[in-house]
């Protein structure tokens, strides 16, 4: 039973964020959450929100008869979402541009049945 959980529109770079991704990606659910409890990154909580969103997904899909324990990652995917245009006052009357980052974050998960 495949499920799929997905969050758009998180306010962290993709760059940070597939860090955190690459280190989950083929993993069992369980051995997932354990790892990212312990993560000491900001986006480590929100896959951990994502990862047991896509765990609830599975098990509701499957009306209560899919195993949690056997779930694993499936993928995990991180996209780029849209760029934050801001702008920093400078010397002389100019100014800087700054673009705050945001990121689309996919899990699917599988049971492998």
């Amino acid at each position: 039973m495949e499920a799929k959980a997905v969050v758009r529109h998180v306010r962290m770079s993709p760059r940070k964020v597939r860090i955190v991704a690459n280190m989950i990606r083929g993993k069992s659910v369980d051995q997932a959450l354990g790892i990212l409890k312990l993560l000491p990154k900001k986006s480590a909580r929100v896959i951990l929100k994502l990862v047991s969103s896509a765990a609830a997904n599975a098990e509701d899909k499957a009306k209560g008869k899919v195993d949690v324990d056997a779930l694993y990652i499936q993928s995990i995917q991180v996209d780029c979402g849209s760029i934050i245009k801001r702008w920093l006052p400078r010397a002389m009357g100019r100014a800087n541009r700054i673009q705050r980052r945001t990121s689309h974050i996919t899990v699917v998960v599988n049971d492998g049945a």
